[in-house]
């Protein structure tokens, strides 16, 4: 079942599909040696493979830097540090400017979780073209994550059936039916990858940074996590406090709720970010196509979703458009005020009776590659939220709260209820009801909450930024739209980052950008 939970990494594989409309664990080898004292063998970047989205090669940045990458060992258990290993796979960009005034690196997590940093950073690496002139640029497949020992939980042709599923039950067949099918999706993931499930745990991920410091050289941390990354950037902050360099926290995780909580807080800001479209589209010069009024639009889509419950519509063969998919689509578009647009035009394209864009912005969420292949960021996005998460929903649960997540969401409501049983049958017990990210000891981390985000709602950025500590989390809010802050280009925002992690100037608690 799709989880919608923030994800920064699926933008740039949306950009991608619009515009054309694992490594194992290791055995034995490494039992007594050092991890720390690795030395990492730097290459040109082979293709992406499938578990990370594939794709070409990364092109050279301007001024004809190559991405490199490279592969770190890490203990497939931490609490055996010298038993099994498995490997991280690593990407970089040197720094570009003069060596003296080299700062570090500048490792980045862009979310999901089960989000690829090996295709995530070239995507967007001109962004961050001025923080490469201190730092080198560096991202990684976390564990479970594309090479990173990917977790694989069905094959192609199963998880096409997996995503045309109805994941909004309106009667007792249906709900059977889900609940099959999850068990079904959640036995493949043990079956095909229970060696690595017990150990990719967000703690588990904290402490590969910790390596993954040492081992390029640095004695901080510097870090800049995106949706998902922020969580994992504060379980870091909490596990290692004194090694924590300058840090930025971007859209920004509530690390106080729970997975219950994470749902009914998504519905309502996906619900904000669907309300700013129709309010949009509906006050530009031009007619609006989809609807003569913001609730005229929302109207529409009700009654959209509802007919493809009944009859789903033709999209790309054998693939037909469902409630599902639609309603997937919808809430991808709904990411990035760059992708509105598409939403207009796939919402326009439906009402006359094809799906194919509704289902590209589908395919985009869930993964699925040109060819038909799918990434791992499903697979691995569940295995991570099933370790993490304490809480395991029953069906009897989600019936009982469909009137709470309804009115938080007359479009989302039922889709994120219903979502909540994703971890039933889990082979892993999770491990807490929300993390711990408390870090007195730590150096200010930069915490940015977008008003208008619909994955990671503003609220959390002040949650965040409480639970990190007096004096450590500095909250700075941006009144704008889409998931995260820095990559608007909003000047006020990448002002403030550049001034942190390049001259460590902390903005003033509070700062407000518009």
């Amino acid at each position: 079942m799709p989880n919608l939970k923030a994800r920064a990494a699926v933008l740039a594989a949306t950009v991608a599909l619009l515009s054309s409309t694992a490594t194992a664990c290791g055995g034995d080898d490494a039992k007594d040696e050092d991890l720390s004292a690795q030395k990492l063998s730097w290459k040109d970047c082979p293709a992406p493979d499938a578990s990370e989205g594939g794709g070409e090669a990364p092109s050279p940045l301007p001024g004809g830097a190559e991405w490199q990458c490279a592969t770190m060992k890490a203990p497939l258990d931490w609490d055996k540090p010298k038993g099994d290993t498995l490997d991280i796979a690593l990407i970089r960009a040197a720094a570009s400017g003069e060596k003296d005034r080299r700062i570090g690196s500048l490792v980045f997590n862009f979310g999901g979780p089960g989000g690829s940093g090996i295709t995530t950073l070239p995507a967007f690496g001109t962004d961050y073209a001025k923080l490469r002139t201190r730092y080198d640029l560096v991202s990684f497949d976390p564990r479970g994550v594309g090479r990173s020992a990917g977790v694989k939980c069905e094959d192609d042709e199963q998880l096409d059936e997996y995503f045309q599923q109805d994941s909004t039950p309106d009667d007792d067949a249906e709900q059977k039916q889900l609940l099959d099918n999850v068990k079904s999706f959640n036995g493949g993931c043990e079956k095909n990858s229970g060696e690595v499930l017990p150990h990719v745990r967000t703690t588990d991920a904290a402490r590969d940074m910790d390596l993954m410091r040492q081992v390029l050289g640095d004695d901080k941390l510097h870090y800049f996590g995106i949706s998902y990354g922020t969580e994992l950037g504060g379980v870091y902050a909490h596990l290692f406090p004194k090694r924590v360099g300058r840090a930025v926290f971007d859209a920004v995780v509530d690390p106080t709720e729970t997975a219950e909580q994470g749902s009914l807080g998504q519905a309502k800001g996906f619900q904000l970010a669907l309300d700013n479209f129709a309010e949009d589209c509906t006050s530009k010069v031009e007619d609006c196509p989809v609807g003569d009024t913001a609730q005229d639009v929302k109207d529409r889509i009700a009654k959209l979703l509802k007919d493809l419950d009944a009859k789903p519509l033709p999209a790309l063969p054998p693939r037909e458009l469902t409630q599902t998919a639609a309603t997937n689509g919808i809430a991808q578009s709904l990411y990035s005020k760059d992708f509105w647009p598409y939403l207009t035009d796939g919402l326009e394209q439906a009402y006359d009776g094809d799906g194919r864009i509704l289902m590209t912005l589908s395919d985009a969420m869930n993964g699925r590659n040109q060819d038909g292949s799918y990434s791992n960021i499903q697979a691995a996005n569940i295995s991570i939220n099933c370790a993490d998460d304490k809480a395991r929903y029953t069906a009897d649960h989600v019936e009982e709260k469909l009137p709470e997540f309804r009115k938080a969401s007359p479009l989302f409501g039922d889709y994120l209820a219903w979502g909540m049983v994703g971890c039933t049958d889990w082979a892993v017990q999770g491990a807490a009801d929300h993390p711990d990210v408390s870090a007195s000891d730590a150096p200010p981390i930069v915490v940015i909450g977008n008003t208008g985000d619909p994955a990671t709602p503003y609220e959390g950025a002040k949650k965040m930024a409480q639970a990190l500590g007096e004096g450590v989390g500095v909250e700075l809010t941006y009144k704008g739209q889409g998931h995260g802050a820095y990559d608007s280009k909003n000047k006020c925002v990448r002002d403030a980052v550049n001034g942190y992690l390049l001259d460590g100037t902390v903005p003033r608690a509070g700062t407000v950008c518009v």
